[in-house]
């Protein structure tokens, strides 16, 4: 082997596999579709709790946010899966992201006509879940059909790496933006951004599900499924204590002004933050080849996170907080990526949509009753005692379930055991 290729392949063990870019054309435009599309939602999603903290300047009301968006992504985030199992998951895909760019054009018509109504946010933002449930399984379940198996660990870092850079471009621009323009601009580009998704999934071909009988899919039989996968149960547990115990983001818009003295655009630095860390996540992802051991990876993954916010709010220096919640960031994404690839790569195809929903649930929803939990503690106590207490609970947590799950610890990739 030449030096120049000793290069490559230890740039390979260090920095994000680019294969699945390379090899197909369809990933390739799915992937820039969403890149795009998470900017614009990051954009909105910031921009929502900005204009509610606006009208009631309360961090309660933010957290409602939260609330309003958790019970239809759990209903529909469970029928959206059994959906994508039986219907043209390329059609699904369309609808449902044709569904959002309808509420974000919603949205920024009433902020050009100054109707500014507490309500009307919570029931796009409702809306907005539905969609997006719909939208995720059809999506998420969509790529192993489109690659090969041992492409899938590498197209979850991009897929990270998709997400994080639209969560971290979206609210830098998003409180840039508000802060200079308003929230009509804001609204505005997200309807826009729209496009690129739409695109990419009309040039897909058709994504029938490859089901092997006539029975209609069920979520109960999703559920039933899972329910005979302990690992698989153990991935959606772990997120659980570090999504909903030790999540401050409903915070961020107080915390800007308390704790920092600042305004809009300092709350889209800290909502930027843990995406930057995530980010990172996914571009130094080569090294993650190499753990044979996920479990073990995403026990102290959590474990990281947990830990992380924790320091965050005893800090009130703003770049040591900024850096404490990229540390946050880091590894969410390492515990995402080592989650996906488990759970695709037990999840046969007829299943994988309703599997998806169960995970769209956990990872969207999670955040959401996180959202609203933080919201209530800093309401009923501090911001301090919510980040803090809730980073604390989450080690705690993921300890527990360390202990109790010695067949995740052990969880093997070269012999899977889901």
């Amino acid at each position: 082997m030449t030096a120049t290729q000793e290069t490559g392949a230890e740039k390979r063990r260090v920095f994000a596999d680019l294969t699945p870019l390379r090899t197909s054309v369809h990933y390739r435009r799915l992937w820039f579709g969403n890149a795009v599309t998470w900017v614009g939602q990051g954009m909105t999603t910031l921009a929502i709790s900005l204009q509610v903290y606006d009208i009631t300047r309360s961090p309660f009301s933010v957290g409602l946010v939260g609330l309003f968006s958790l019970v239809p992504l759990v209903i529909f985030g469970l029928y959206g899966g059994a959906v994508a199992d039986t219907v043209d998951r390329r059609k699904l895909g369309l609808a449902s992201a044709g569904g959002s760019a309808v509420l974000s054009a919603a949205l920024a018509a009433a902020a050009f006509a100054g109707f500014e109504q507490v309500w009307f946010l919570y029931g796009i933002v409702s809306l907005q879940a539905v969609c997006a449930a719909l939208n995720s399984p059809a999506r998420s379940s969509m790529i192993p059909r489109l690659l090969p198996p041992e492409q899938l660990r590498a197209a979850n870092a991009l897929n990270a790496m998709t997400t994080t850079f639209g969560t971290l471009v979206g609210p830098s621009l998003g409180g840039l933006i508000v802060g200079l323009y308003g929230y009509q601009a804001a609204y505005t580009i997200d309807v826009l951004a729209f496009s690129a998704s739409l695109y990419a999934m009309g040039r897909l071909p058709s994504m029938l599900p490859e089901r092997t009988g006539a029975k209609r899919a069920s979520v109960l039989d999703g559920l039933r499924f899972l329910a005979t996968r302990p690992n698989l149960r153990m991935t959606f547990f772990s997120d659980f204590c570090a999504m909903i115990l030790a999540h401050p983001r409903a915070l961020f818009p107080a915390v800007a002004v308390l704790w920092f003295g600042g305004d809009a655009k300092t709350t889209g630095l800290l909502v930027a933050a843990p995406a930057f860390g995530a980010l990172l996540g996914g571009v130094l992802s080569g090294w993650q080849g190499r753990i044979r051991h996920h479990g073990q990876a995403i026990l102290l993954s959590v474990a990281a996170w947990g830990t992380a916010i924790a320091a965050f709010g005893l800090t009130r220096n703003l770049w040591l907080g900024l850096a404490l919640l990229a540390v946050a960031g880091y590894s969410d994404t390492v515990s995402m990526i080592f989650r996906n690839t488990m759970l695709q790569v037990a999840a046969p195809d007829e299943m994988r949509g309703r599997l998806q929903g169960v995970f769209i649930v956990v990872v969207a929803g999670g955040p959401r009753l996180g959202d609203f939990l933080a919201g209530s503690v800093a309401d009923l106590t501090s911001p301090a005692v919510a980040i803090t207490g809730g980073g604390l609970a989450c080690v705690l947590a993921i300890g527990i379930l360390a202990l109790y799950a010695k067949g995740f610890r052990r969880y093997d990739a070269e012999h899977p055991a889901p």
